[in-house]
Order: structure tokens, then C-alpha cells, then sequence
């Protein structure tokens, strides 16, 4: 079979005009978002079922024509005492449906609410991304409902040959060139939208109250790169699939052509996607610490997390960011949630030793930091990263020094490290806690923006502080690969019913809804720092919603750790 993209999948003449057309064969009944009402299709399914077997009975006597009079009790019942599917390839084209609910959500935040709060020349000057997310929500609104369309067929009482998602995948994949392009652009656009967040104040507010509205449940950035970690989902579903069905499964052919179509598309954005998650991260600190020029070309997100630090008051929480070529370190301020950089150390210049119990000292220059993990292992995994972090520094040419003169916030009060490649012949201390002279007018305004402007708790930086977390730079490309949409019952402490709810699982964190259809959530639960057990047999719980969170709630790193311990 030849898997040649340009000989089996015709692209669309206009571009990628992919408009919802109708569908006139079909009898189920859509919504105006092109998508199928899954429960109405349900229960209309059991009452033509009732009707063809005459399987209903009369519980509440009978109609003037002597037949049986149905409710709509008797038909959820019968859809409740239906037997469903149970074969493993049956609950992954379940996960497809879910999490493709989400992805349609996804792309809606910010071609549809996003767009709307911009003014006509930021969409001008975004129309590359708008135009590549226009193709993406018509070809998602055809896929989702196709989906959907499946979904009712496989848990209906139809023949076995609807028991397949590959060949509705085959379908679509005339999207693939749309995610190639977006490959090929995503990053330009990124450096795009950064730009205009550092160079136009109306701009940068907007762009922040955005984020701060309850629809907008991720980052910006994090949003822009959902299509590439898409793709990867859906790869990581056609390999299961694969892997479970026989050579002669009727569905077997279609998931396997899909799967090697997946690979030429996926394979530049595995190539692409840690530098992009990288830049997305940069992006994000340097708007939540307050430093400026913290986005550099060759400058790595390492390492975030929480460490106790030793001084002569005692020990002091700290947050502790590691990068290819710096470390920083810094508290939260309770005024205004804002963290507060207090001193850095350059990689270059860095030396560790490992001290008893979970403790350790980081040397720089003249002075050193005397810190505490909450574990043994997370201060072996510390250890491990800034040993490696100075050796591959030191393996590499020294760069041209790097500007250090808009460090903001540094206290006088931590020690003389503080100081360590800052002097460049200019005074670089500006401190709004003294010895840094009055605050100009600007600083006064973004002070105040600071002081009324709400932080979003719910990021990675804000729950390691709180949970005594940490987490780098691969966790976060796990986490985007293994996502998970669906329906969970959650108990609540004093309380001994269920309440169904749909959870999205995504960066770290739990988003409970009502339903699939909410246009946002009604709380969230960052998973950084729990840990998760197996469940009890009356819990019922699905073994996929545990691998998944345990891939959050235990670093791959501390996997590694774990797993060369045990071999040793």
C-alpha cells in the first residue's frame, strides 16, 4: 500500500476550505456547531428499537390505539440497561471522542474568544495564525462530528462493521498539510505575539485580562502549541490501536495507513516542540518574575521548583530557577503574589556539594547557599541537574557577558552572591525595598497594575511554591503529550454521594465542568506535589485515568531515578 500523502489525499482546491456541508443520510440530529447531541441520538436509537422489537411495556396503561404508552423513564432505562462495548479498541475511540471535544474547545478560546477582544490591526498583524486556525475549527467541526456519528453507531445494536475509528481517521487526513504549515509558522508566530506584549502597553493589558478571564483556563502560549501536541496524541492512539488489533481486524489496514501518515507529520514536530515549549516557558517567567530580557536564543529552561534555603534566620522558602546559564532565585511577595528575584549565581562559575540529610550548598564566586529538599530524591535529581548544567557550559565557548543590568527586585538584605557578575561597570540594582532611590513614575503604575491585577494560581510556578513542588522542562513535554477528557464521579470528603462531572486533565491540572458543553470551569485541582494510588475495587476507576496522572504526579525524572536504583 503506498503512503504517498500526494497520490492518496487530495487537498481541498480553496486552500483548506473544509466548510460544514450537510449531511442528508444521516438521521441523526446536529447542533448548530456542526456537532452530533450524542444523548438525544442515544435515546432516540432505543425508542426505534422498542418500536422494531416490541419490547416496550405498558407501565402506565395504554394509548387510544391499544399500543403501549412509553415514556421517557422507560427510555433511559433501556439505554441504562444497555450492554456496551467492552473491547479495549472500543474505550480508545472513546478517548479520540472525548479528547477531541477538548481540542474543539481549545481552538474556539482562541480563534473565537481570543480574536474577538483584539482590536482589527492585532488580528492584522496575527492573520497568519488566524488564518491556520479558521482551516483547523472547520476541519475539527467535520471531524468531531463524524466522530460522534461513529461513537452512536458502535454503542447502537448495528453490524460489527461499525466497530472501527480508522477509517473515519482516513478521512480527514487532507488536514495533515494545515498542520504542517502551522509546523512550519507556530514559531514565528510566537516570537510575533511576544513582541507585541514587550512593545505596545495596550497590547500587554489586553492580552493580560484575557488570560485572566475564567474561559481562558491556560496560558496563551500553552493554547497555541495544543495543535502540535494533537497531532502526538493522536499518534500515541493509532500505535495502541495498532498494536491491540490482529493483521486481519477489519479495522487494522486504515489504523496502520494513519499511524505512518501521523509519522511524517509528527516527525519535525518532535524535532521542533522542545524548543517552542522552551520559548512558551521563557515567556511566561519573565512576565511572572518580573525579569526582564529573561528570553535569550540560546537560553534553556532547566529546572523550576522549591527549596528551604539556610540563613541566619532560619530556613527561608525559595523558588530556584535553573536555566543553561543561570540560576536565580527568588521569593513571592504577599502583597501581591508577585515573586521577587533576590540573587542569581552564572552556571559557569557554579559548584555543588552534597551535604547530610536532603541538604546541599551551591558555591558561586565568594559565597554559597546552603539549601534543603523535600526529598532525598529531589535532591539527587538537583545534584544531577546543575552538575550537568556547569559541565555543559564549560564544554561550550564563552558568550559575549550577559546583561544583567535590569535585574529588578534585588534585596540587599541576602547575602554578597547577590552581587556575582553584576558589576559591568553600571549600577544594576534598582530595589523597590531600599537603596535604590524613589520609583519613577512607571515603576509606580506597574506596581499598582501588580498590586490589582489577580495572579494566575494555577500555573506551574505558583503551585510549586505552595506544594513544595518542582518540575523542568520534560515534565512539561510529558504533560502535553498525556491529556485525557471524560466524565469522573468525585466524592466529596463530607459527603457520601457521587457528582459527575467532566475533568480535563492538562498541565498538571484537574478542570472540572458540569459538561463537555460549559464554556468554562467550575474549579481546578493542580496535581503538582499529590501523589496517586491505586483505587479501591468498589471505586471502579478506569486503569487509563491513573497512568495518565501518575505521569504528572511523578516526574520522569524521578522514574529514572527509581528505576536505576532498583537495577543497581
Amino acid at each position: 500500500m503506498s503512503l504517498d500523502r500526494r497520490g492518496e489525499i487530495a487537498t481541498p482546491s480553496n486552500r483548506y476550505d473544509l466548510t460544514l456541508g450537510s449531511d442528508k443520510s444521516s438521521s441523526l440530529s446536529r447542533s448548530e456547531a456542526g456537532t452530533y447531541d450524542v444523548i438525544q441520538a442515544e435515546i432516540q436509537h432505543a425508542k426505534r428499537q422498542e418500536l422494531a422489537t416490541g419490547v416496550a411495556t405498558a407501565h402506565n396503561g395504554h394509548n387510544g390505539n391499544g399500543l403501549p404508552r412509553t415514556n421517557s423513564h422507560d427510555v433511559d432505562t433501556e439505554v441504562k440497561k444497555r450492554k456496551w462495548p467492552t473491547e479495549p479498541s472500543y474505550f480508545l475511540a472513546k478517548e479520540l471522542l472525548m479528547t477531541e471535544r477538548t481540542y474543539k474547545k481549545d481552538l474556539e478560546v482562541l480563534n473565537c474568544s481570543f480574536r474577538q477582544v483584539l482590536s482589527l490591526d492585532d488580528v492584522e498583524q496575527l492573520q497568519p495564525l488566524f488564518e491556520l486556525l479558521d482551516s483547523l475549527s472547520q476541519h475539527h467541526n467535520l471531524f468531531l462530528r463524524d466522530i460522534e456519528h461513529r461513537m452512536v453507531q458502535w454503542e447502537g445494536r448495528g453490524n460489527h462493521d461499525s466497530h472501527r475509528i480508522g477509517d473515519v481517521m482516513m478521512k480527514h487526513m487532507g488536514a495533515l498539510p494545515i498542520y504542517d504549515e502551522y509546523v512550519q509558522t507556530h514559531l514565528d508566530i510566537l516570537h510575533c505575539m511576544n513582541d507585541m506584549y514587550e512593545t505596545d502597553n495596550r497590547f500587554q493589558q489586553l492580552y493580560k485580562e484575557f488570560e485572566q478571564q475564567k474561559v481562558c483556563y491556560l496560558p496563551i502560549g500553552e493554547l497555541l502549541l495544543k495543535p502540535m501536541n494533537r497531532l502526538l496524541h493522536y499518534q500515541l492512539l493509532l500505535e495502541r490501536l495498532c498494536d491491540y488489533y490482529a493483521e486481519e481486524h477489519i479495522d487494522y489496514a486504515d489504523c496502520q495507513a494513519v499511524y505512518h501518515l501521523l509519522i511524517r507529520s509528527t516527525k519535525p514536530i518532535r524535532i521542533q516542540l522542545p524548543d517552542s515549549a522552551n520559548f512558551v516557558e521563557l515567556c511566561e517567567l519573565q512576565r511572572d518574575i518580573n525579569f526582564d530580557q529573561l528570553v535569550q536564543p540560546h537560553r534553556r529552561l532547566i529546572r523550576q521548583g522549591c527549596l528551604l534555603k539556610h540563613s541566619k534566620r532560619g530556613l527561608q522558602q525559595r523558588m530556584f530557577f535553573l536555566f543553561s546559564d543561570i540560576l536565580l532565585y527568588g521569593s513571592k511577595s504577599p502583597l501581591d503574589q508577585s515573586f521577587r528575584i533576590l540573587g542569581h549565581v552564572p552556571v559557569r562559575s557554579l559548584l555543588t556539594e552534597n551535604a547530610e540529610h536532603n541538604t546541599f550548598s551551591i558555591f558561586g564566586g565568594q559565597c554559597a547557599i546552603t539549601v534543603s529538599a523535600g526529598t532525598t530524591a529531589e535532591k539527587t535529581l538537583w545534584l544531577a541537574e546543575l552538575s550537568k548544567a556547569a559541565a555543559d557550559i564549560k564544554s561550550k565557548a564563552p558568550n559575549t557577558q550577559l546583561q544583567f543590568t535590569t535585574l529588578k527586585n534585588c534585596s540587599s538584605s541576602e547575602e554578597g552572591l547577590d552581587m556575582i557578575g553584576l558589576s559591568n561597570g553600571t549600577n544594576s540594582l534598582n530595589s523597590s525595598t531600599g537603596g535604590g532611590g524613589p520609583l519613577t513614575p512607571q515603576q509606580l503604575l506597574m506596581q499598582q497594575q501588580n498590586k490589582t491585577q489577580p495572579s494566575r494560581s494555577n500555573t506551574a510556578l505558583h503551585v510549586c511554591w505552595h506544594r513544595g513542588a518542582t518540575v523542568g522542562l520534560g515534565d512539561h513535554l510529558i504533560a502535553a503529550e498525556h491529556q485525557l477528557s471524560g466524565y469522573l464521579l468525585r466524592k466529596f470528603k463530607n459527603s457520601s454521594g457521587w457528582q459527575k462531572l467532566w475533568v480535563v486533565f492538562t498541565s498538571f491540572c484537574l478542570y472540572f465542568y458540569k459538561s463537555y458543553q460549559d464554556e468554562f470551569a467550575l474549579a481546578s485541582l493542580p496535581l503538582l506535589g499529590y501523589t496517586v494510588g491505586p483505587p479501591g475495587h468498589q471505586d471502579a476507576v478506569q486503569k487509563e485515568w491513573l497512568e495518565v496522572l501518575r505521569s504528572t504526579t511523578q516526574t520522569q525524572d524521578f522514574k529514572n531515578i527509581h528505576s536505576h536504583a532498583s537495577s543497581n
